[in-house]
């Protein structure tokens, strides 16, 4: 059997980076149980059990070096993983073997690595969205002045600009920063909680002793650079944690996926496109096409995340009393799945946003066939002031418009508009005087300012704090 023979996620063989699928890797949950072991052992003997030096030293001497052959054989026989691996340790530490674990329970070391992991993966996370953040806002700035059609359900609307839209996209991920933020801020470690929550266990190790008990808790959580732990929980934390990370990456796929399906509109238009590389295959049949295949995989992969939601959010809903063994097979699955998915996204949005194609000619054209249907209000105002009636005119454009749209309509002909109303003398208006007005600097608005300040003020003091770890460019694998 080689590779090819056998099923492989294609999260792992086409599109999560190689940082997050080390941080889900077997390797990394093994060696994050023997520093939960080697903690435990620390803090015990800090509060006064008989645990040496010398043992500690043995812990931490095999700490990286697991012994997985052992391991999986020990399994075989018993049926427990966490057993496994506390025989294969103490095969390795003989003298430290009697302590290994003491007073613990199996999600003392499972819980707290997937907290551990989670709060990992979710700092990649949040580096990658504010890469992707501080991209787009350096293409804001460039294009803020560049007026385009704004579009309200797909039909032309008032303008904006270029890099207004971009504000759209970047506010939707500064929302998203916020959540990562606050989940980040406010997680906790399950600690030492024992089979049902109370630290039955650990109150018999240590005589009763209630307050060693709690600073056994808080020793942990300390050690491993956690704020605290939860105070009360049953056999596991609460699965409502898993359903919290899930929420924040779906709020990430649901922003890449609004940008992805602009990209893939625009690009429809002609008016911007995502990279598209010199020997690049848009399509096997058709040779010219120029396929939006990068924002197509944000929205697919985005669809995954956002689906895969429902997983945490009913096995948080399911849980039984103080534990039950249902949330395990399930999370194994969607928890590592969804940071993968949402890391895949986000490589893809850093790659796109670093080298978005504008197309100011065409942008410029799509303007000028709608824009004298947007401003007969200007040019009506103009012919009242050179004496015209409003009333009047107001028919006047209005039969224009049905005429000069019938042309455009039926007849595929180009928007006459302009030319209808230069040649009816009822307006007194030469082609110089409308063409001043239909100046489409004249009807952007505020939103040159708004992107000035929105950058200036909200987004760039987020990416000056972060500016030593944005990541510059990111390569597809496929």
């Amino acid at each position: 059997m080689n590779n090819k023979d056998i099923y492989e996620s294609p999260l792992n063989s086409r599109y999560a980076s190689k940082e997050m699928k080390e941080l889900f890797s077997p390797d990394k949950k093994f060696k994050t149980w023997r520093k939960l072991w080697i903690t435990l052992a620390q803090a015990e003997k800090e509060l006064g059990l008989n645990i040496t030096d010398e043992q500690i030293e043995e812990l931490i001497k095999f700490k990286d070096d697991i012994n997985y052959e052992v391991a999986a054989e020990r399994e075989k026989a018993v049926r427990h993983d966490v057993m496994a691996h506390i025989f294969a340790y103490g095969t390795q530490c003989p003298k430290a073997k009697p302590i290994i674990h003491l007073g613990a329970t199996s999600c003392y070391v499972g819980d707290n690595t997937d907290i551990i992991i989670m709060t990992e993966a979710m700092k990649i996370i949040r580096l990658k969205v504010l890469s992707v953040i501080s991209k787009l806002a350096d293409f804001a700035m460039e294009y803020k002045d560049m007026p385009t059609l704004g579009f309200t359900h797909f039909q032309a609307a008032q303008l904006t600009t270029v890099g207004k839209r971009a504000c759209l996209w970047i506010q939707d991920l500064m929302m998203d920063i916020e959540s990562i933020d606050f989940c980040l801020d406010s997680v906790k470690l399950l600690g030492s909680k024992g089979t049902t929550g109370t630290q039955a266990s650990f109150m018999e190790l240590f005589d009763g002793d209630e307050e060693k008990v709690k600073k056994l808790d808080l020793l942990i959580a300390e050690k491993l650079g956690f704020k605290g732990v939860f105070p009360v929980s049953g056999q596991t934390y609460s699965r409502k944690l898993d359903s919290i990370f899930a929420n924040v990456l779906s709020g990430i796929a649901q922003s890449c996926t609004k940008f992805s399906n602009d990209m893939r509109l625009l690009q429809h238009l002609k008016e911007m496109e995502e990279p598209f590389e010199k020997e690049q295959v848009g399509s096997s049949a058709m040779a010219y096409k120029r396929n939006p295949m990068r924002s197509e995989r944000i929205a697919g992969l985005s669809r995954y995340i956002i689906a895969n939601t429902l997983n945490p959010a009913i096995t948080s809903a399911s849980q039984w009393f103080e534990r039950t063994l249902d949330d395990s097979s399930n999370k194994r699955i969607a928890i590592p799945e969804a940071f993968l998915a949402a890391d895949s996204i986000l490589n893809i949005y850093i790659n796109v946003a670093d080298n978005l194609v504008v197309y100011p000619k065409v942008i410029e054209k799509h303007i000028m066939e709608e824009l004298p249907f947007m401003a007969t209000e200007n040019i009506m105002m103009d012919a009242v002031k050179l004496g015209g009636d409003r009333q009047e005119l107001h028919e006047k454009i209005r039969t224009h418009s049905m005429e000069a749209a019938k042309v455009v309509k039926t007849e595929g002909g180009k928007n006459d508009l302009i030319e209808r109303i230069v040649n009816d003398p009822a307006f007194g208006l030469t082609i110089n005087d409308i063409n001043k007005i239909l100046a489409p600097k004249n009807f952007i608005g505020r939103a040159p300012g708004q992107v000035k300040e929105y950058i200036e003020q909200q987004v760039k003091p987020v990416i000056e704090a972060n500016k030593n770890v944005l990541i510059g460019h990111s390569e597809l694998t496929v």
